[in-house]
């Protein structure tokens, strides 16, 4: 969630202060990119594979605990462990490391010791932390306002969005039927911003040079539709069978300060898959500052065109803070490190888990195709349209595995077909050029290459266990828990999900 927030109370005259002092951080920007400040730091950037992963919390009857300050006391690591949103909620930074060679292994062995770990301590509490894209078991009185954890920026942020909004916040998704079922939808109005929380995702970091910035963002996003096909793991919310990836219309919905009558002008969403193709990494900055007003306008005392024209780095804190609150799926991200600038890109649309293996064969295959896309003779998305790359994010969503995305030079292919026969070889070259060794890139791509023979994403097996439960006579509460109870086994066997029986 970013920088914490110092002011409790915001004016009328913070917003104007702070709306100038983001143009000044834009044009401060501009003027490194045109000076060069950013080379020294990432001419060019070593690969590293950089991940968040958020858990949810649950107790021992498969419901939510909402204790992670208590667990994160026990954890007592704070460099690796901090809370999130909800009081069910707890996130993971994983230190990034090398994309070469085997380092890869080294560092699936780190997260597995740091979880084993963090997970021996915390059993006092009646928690266990669980990497799932959404709890199955989350009820809507489990997302109300008391449910914020208490901090200072979330209580913001949960004021502001509603100030700015002036009403509830509707939920309202149509699901996928379950198989002998019949579709069912969500319709719900909720009082707080805890509906975000519910969506648990891993966010990947990669460093990029200012030139190759909009190459790597636009391969992104035109690998965001098949990226959430093949790793959906979010499929029930609220007792009801929704998309396969639920996340993704939800935290649309949890963060939008549009009412009715904005969205039919047509004001964009602060959760935003983007509307255009981009040039160069202000593209972005730009449109966040020119389209959407201050959630949390905290000012700081720096003038980052004074400090640039002492000949010094800025930090930029009111740009870093407004990109915050601006949920793009592929976010552009700003950040200094021993007083040298860079540039990342933070994907955003996968969920948590299922297991550690899955996650780090999700991290490959995103990171290798993305290389392989940038790579290419001809660019991707010079064939086809923004919308197209928008369209097949909700598709592979609402989908997983069973959509229909559009791809240059196959047209409407099915979406593990197209990742078999297109993206897994790109994925194996880009890993390649980054230097990963043979042995790794099969078996993270092997993983991916199971589960989609297999059709088996951690969406498709719950669906399937929960269909199967509800045929063999349990209630929807009683096949979600005994669901639950079978996907933490097989998270903890450490198995990928494609062989999960």
């Amino acid at each position: 969630m970013g920088a914490e927030v110092q002011a409790r109370m915001f004016t009328r005259a913070d917003r104007r202060v702070f709306r100038k002092k983001v143009r000044s951080c834009v044009d401060a920007m501009k003027q490194m990119l045109d000076r060069g400040d950013f080379r020294d730091a990432v001419d060019k950037p070593d690969p590293l594979l950089g991940m968040e992963i958020e858990f949810n919390l649950v107790a021992g009857d498969m419901l939510p605990a909402m204790s992670n300050l208590a667990v994160l006391d026990a954890i007592d690591d704070d460099a690796v462990f901090q809370t999130e949103l909800g009081q069910f909620n707890v996130e993971m930074n994983v230190e990034p490391g090398p994309l070469t060679g085997d380092n890869t292994f080294d560092l699936e062995e780190k997260l597995r010791s740091s979880l084993a770990v963090a997970d021996a301590r915390i059993h006092e509490h009646d928690a266990e932390m669980v990497m799932i894209g959404m709890l199955p078991t989350l009820q809507l009185e489990h997302l109300d306002r008391e449910w914020i954890t208490a901090n200072p920026r979330y209580e913001l942020l949960n004021e502001q969005i509603f100030a700015a909004r002036g009403e509830d916040i509707e939920l309202d998704v149509e699901g996928v039927a379950l198989s002998g079922g019949t579709v069912e939808v969500l319709r719900a109005d909720t009082n707080s911003v805890v509906p975000e929380a519910a969506c648990t995702s891993m966010q990947l970091h990669l460093r990029v040079s200012p030139e190759e910035f909009a190459p790597h963002w636009n391969a992104a996003q035109c690998l965001a539709g098949p990226q959430v096909a093949l790793a959906a793991n979010s499929p029930f919310l609220a007792g009801k069978a929704l998309w396969h990836e639920s996340r993704i219309p939800i935290f649309e919905q949890a963060t939008d300060t549009r009412t009715f009558e904005l969205k039919n002008q047509g004001v964009r969403p602060r959760v935003w898959f983007g509307e255009r193709w981009i040039h160069s990494v202000l593209d972005l900055f730009e449109e966040n500052s020119r389209y959407f007003p201050a959630l949390l306008p905290d000012v700081s005392d720096a003038d980052p065109l004074a400090v640039l024209a002492a000949g010094g780095i800025p930090e930029l804190k009111e740009l870093q803070m407004h990109n915050g609150t601006v949920y793009r799926w592929n976010r552009p991200v700003y950040d200094c490190s021993d007083g040298k600038p860079h540039l990342r890109i933070e994907n955003r649309v996968l969920p948590a888990g299922p297991t550690v293996l899955d996650i780090m064969a999700n991290a490959a295959f995103y990171y290798g195709t993305v290389r392989a896309l940038v790579n290419a003779d001809r660019p991707l998305w010079s064939q086809m349209s923004f919308h197209a790359a928008e369209e097949n994010l909700h598709i592979g969503a609402k989908h997983g595995l069973d959509a229909m995305l559009y791809w240059p030079g196959l047209g409407w292919v099915g979406a593990d077909e197209l990742i078999l026969r297109r993206l897994l070889p790109l994925a194996d070259e880009g890993l390649a050029d980054f230097g990963l060794s043979s042995a790794a890139r099969e078996k993270y791509l092997g993983v991916i290459e199971g589960r989609c023979l297999n059709r088996q994403t951690g969406a498709a097996w719950q669906r399937g266990r929960v269909a199967a439960g509800e045929a063999a006579g349990l209630g929807r509460t009683a096949a979600l828990a005994e669901m639950m109870r079978a996907y933490i086994e097989n998270m903890r066997s450490g198995n990928p999900v494609h062989l999960w029986d």
